[in-house]
């Protein structure tokens, strides 16, 4: 964990504030803010209702530990189990119970759709693993903003960086909006088994997808390690040659907001290619317009990056990587807050666009 990790003098009993102004259909898309509003350790009573550019705002309180809770969650839930939440595994159907217990406390209908296991990863009786969904109910069901993260772990360790620092994230942020928000279009929350085994829940997923469920899907939005030691700040999408380094047409407007959603959250993003290996690939494949965010994991940090972000040029941006010192007293909760509001800002950007998919080609962005 970097030096830089206590805010706690900062951050004391924050609430969160999503201000959207819910114009009618056809109108200019809603300017949507998400910001951390301090209040003191003795304030009680429920933070004012305030407006922003005449905007409507939707207050939401959030707890003080904030992801804090899930993060130890899924650290207990890897120590009971042999030390790891692989799927199939005891570890991985206490996590998708966990998962599933926190939505549906926060008013969400929550499905657990099994899919096969390919033979080779078959263990003895266990053919199958299942995926974590959960969507608003309000919000168009023909438009639908979709962020991803995956819940299994390697087999060598307990993830909590990989992936329990994007679970927790999208846990946080579900929780925050609520099941019923006043928005345009639904999001949808999935939670991914066997992404360390070549996807196999997201692919599975998106393969037995309809070609009008499909075409529902406004975007998709990876979540995949937000918290290493060695923080790197990456947004994934609109940069590379091909579709499948850049994404399908609308990709780059996804990492805009995402480098913007950053930006406000203090940090200056760099963009870099997909690189096939999380769950943004089959979304990509089928033509919805991705983007990732990531902190970095073998690769070795560089002087300009230690620079910019801080950390240790030289060194891994996870040194725990796939090992079983994934462990939750090695993450940098700094980095994992500035992603999750970053991501709740993206959410809420997209939640209220009046525009379709996103569409275009090469958009421009910085990535240093």
């Amino acid at each position: 964990m970097s030096g830089n990790n206590d805010r706690s003098d900062e951050r004391e009993n924050p609430h969160v504030v999503l201000a959207v102004d819910p114009t009618a259909p056809g109108d200019p898309p809603a300017r949507v803010v998400v910001e951390l509003v301090q209040r003191s350790a003795t304030e009680a009573s429920p933070p004012p209702t305030v407006t922003m550019d005449g905007a409507r705002p939707l207050v939401v309180r959030a707890t003080e530990a904030g992801t804090g809770p899930h993060l130890a969650a899924f650290q207990r839930i890897a120590d009971e189990n042999g030390g790891n939440r692989a799927c199939p595994s005891p570890g991985y159907e206490a996590s998708v119970r966990y998962v599933a217990d926190v939505l549906g406390a926060a008013g969400y209908d929550v499905s657990t759709p099994r899919y096969p296991l390919p033979k080779r990863r078959r263990r003895p009786g266990e053919t199958s693993c299942c995926n974590v969904l959960a969507q608003t109910r309000t919000g168009d069901p023909a438009r639908v903003v979709v962020i991803g993260a995956h819940l299994d772990s390697v087999r060598r360790g307990p993830g909590i960086n990989d992936n329990g620092s994007g679970v927790s994230a999208l846990l946080e942020i579900a929780t925050r909006l609520g099941a019923s928000p006043p928005i345009r279009n639904a999001v949808r929350f999935a939670f991914w088994g066997s992404e360390e085994d070549d996807m196999g829940g997201s692919t599975h997923y998106v393969r037995t997808l309809s070609r009008s469920d499909l075409d529902d899907l406004m975007l998709y939005i990876n979540v995949d390690m937000i918290a290493s030691s060695n923080a790197g700040y990456f947004v994934q999408g609109g940069e590379g040659k091909s579709r499948k380094k850049f994404g399908p047409p609308g990709s780059a407007q996804v990492a805009v907001v995402l480098v913007e959603q950053l930006a406000a959250a203090g940090v200056v993003a760099r963009t870099v290619a997909f690189d096939g290996e999380s769950d943004f690939a089959p979304f990509i494949s089928a033509g919805i317009p991705s983007g990732g965010v990531m902190t970095g994991d073998r690769q070795k940090k560089t002087e300009k990056q230690a620079l910019r972000w801080g950390g240790k040029a030289g060194e891994r941006f996870d040194p725990q990587y796939h090992t079983p010192r994934d462990r939750i007293d090695k993450l940098d909760l700094v980095a994992m807050d500035r992603f999750t509001r970053a991501l709740a800002g993206t959410v809420a950007h997209f939640a209220m666009s009046a525009d379709g998919r996103p569409a275009g080609g090469r958009a421009a962005i910085t990535s240093g």
